[in-house]
């Protein structure tokens, strides 16, 4: 099988705005401004609903984290 080969669809989860607010402690109002920016992952329309795969969320996450860690870290001389 080829290296780019993406995780199964049914291993993944899907989930909605308000599990993205209550993981992160974030507003809604602030994740639909980071997607406007193209910030955050564009949601995947399931009629009137709207889901992102857990895993998106997850590595943007991360992202996040290792940004901020990285701002904190002291220039080696």
């Amino acid at each position: 099988m080829p290296a780019s080969v993406p995780v199964s669809l049914l291993s993944d989860q899907m989930v909605d705005m308000k599990f993205i607010t209550a993981f992160t402690g974030l507003t809604d109002k602030w994740f639909y401004k980071l997607i406007k920016e193209k910030k955050f992952p564009k949601p995947i329309k399931l009629g009137r609903a709207s889901r992102w795969f857990k895993s998106e969320v997850e590595k943007w996450l991360k992202e996040r984290i290792e940004e901020s860690r990285e701002e904190e870290q002291p220039e080696e001389k």
